[in-house]
């Protein structure tokens, strides 16, 4: 320990080795350039903490109240090992990915979503995601050809809710109406996101997220805390949390799928981390081996500004490696092009 508000971690090895930070009240700020013209700008909050919940730096305000939309995932899919869903219906590793995504609504999305019910002979019209245009712009014409157009199977959201459905048939509970917040699956997810991110069930803030399950409202720190703690169970070889990471890191596709950053970066890390990305501009990533938790919230809900922020928060506390981070530059400080293709201007990260 240093000087006032600077903190020194002696964990981890190499480009991972953590440098001195200063925590810091000032928001992260993300650059919208065009030409030499900075023309918009978006603030990020962030937090990055260890397990016991203490702060390794901050931007903005850390206490900002923040849905976590779909950044729970990996927590809601940690009952589906523990509970010995996966197990009971064989679920495979690259099954249970598919049910921390936000997915693409590529094929392999939804083979694998399929695969879920059909192990569970629940039939997809028992989903009650919805569907939406799919993540991947390109994907929207074939899945017209395809007939899958408006299909509630091509929501990105669809192998969160096969896994949902999966829990309630092993319990033996109604898998009607397993969306609502008074259904036992809700419950068991309610208890899960309290367990990692340290707050009381009573203290969590429900709302409907966009799948129409409810979603949960903490603490930006509590966020990054809960992604803390998720790391250092894994790095205890905890049977939920290290199969779920294992699933994520080891089959990245299945998470999200082309040109997304949490497929990249932890394909790009080589199991040293896990991401997940959350509607609205939210993020978490976690180091096992360091067992340090990442959060952010884009203030106003950019989406294209998420990727800079989580990547340069990263790198600045020495959980990516310059390697790394040259190999994620279309992330990282990706170019704005105008409607003949052509390069104008970036966006990055103020840090």
């Amino acid at each position: 320990m240093g000087e006032p508000g600077v903190f020194r971690e002696d964990v981890g090895s190499g480009s991972l080795r953590l440098r001195w930070a200063r925590v810091t009240t000032a928001p992260l700020v993300i650059s919208v350039g065009r030409g030499a013209l900075r023309e918009s700008t978006h603030r990020v909050h962030a937090v990055v903490c260890r397990a016991d919940g203490s702060v390794v730096r901050s931007w903005g305000n850390p206490d900002r109240l923040t849905l976590l939309r779909s950044v729970a995932k990996p927590f809601q899919a940690v009952p589906l090992v523990e509970d010995g869903v996966t197990t009971r219906f064989a679920i495979t590793e690259a099954e249970l990915a598919l049910t921390c995504a936000s997915h693409n609504s590529e094929d392999v999305h939804i083979a694998a979503a399929r695969s879920i019910l059909r192990k569970v002979g629940v039939d997809e019209a028992a989903l009650v995601c919805g569907a939406h245009p799919p993540l991947l712009p390109d994907r929207a014409a074939e899945l017209r050809e395809m007939g899958l157009e408006g299909a509630a199977v091509t929501s990105n959201c669809s192998g969160k809710h096969a896994g949902m459905l999966a829990l309630a048939v092993h319990h033996g509970w109604p898998t009607r109406e397993y969306e609502q917040p008074a259904h036992p699956v809700q419950l068991r997810m309610v208890e899960e996101v309290a367990r990692w991110t340290g707050l009381a069930k009573s203290d969590l803030r429900l709302e409907t997220d966009g799948c129409g399950v409810p979603c949960f409202g903490v603490p930006l720190n509590s966020l990054a805390r809960g992604a803390a703690r998720f790391a250092q169970a894994v790095s205890e070889g905890q049977e939920g949390p290290r199969a779920v990471a294992a699933a994520m890191t080891g089959h990245p596709f299945m998470v999200a799928g082309s040109g997304r950053l949490c497929t990249a970066l932890m394909a790009t890390a080589e199991g040293g981390l896990f991401a997940k990305v959350g509607a609205e501009g939210v993020y978490a990533a976690g180091s096992p081996e360091v067992g340090m938790g990442v959060a952010l919230k884009v203030e106003d809900g950019a989406w294209r500004a998420a990727p800079p922020a989580l990547l340069a928060v990263l790198r600045v506390v020495g959980l990516l490696g310059e390697t790394q981070w040259e190999a994620l530059e279309d992330y990282h400080s990706p170019w704005v092009v105008n409607t003949v293709g052509d390069p104008v201007g970036r966006i990055s990260a103020d840090i």
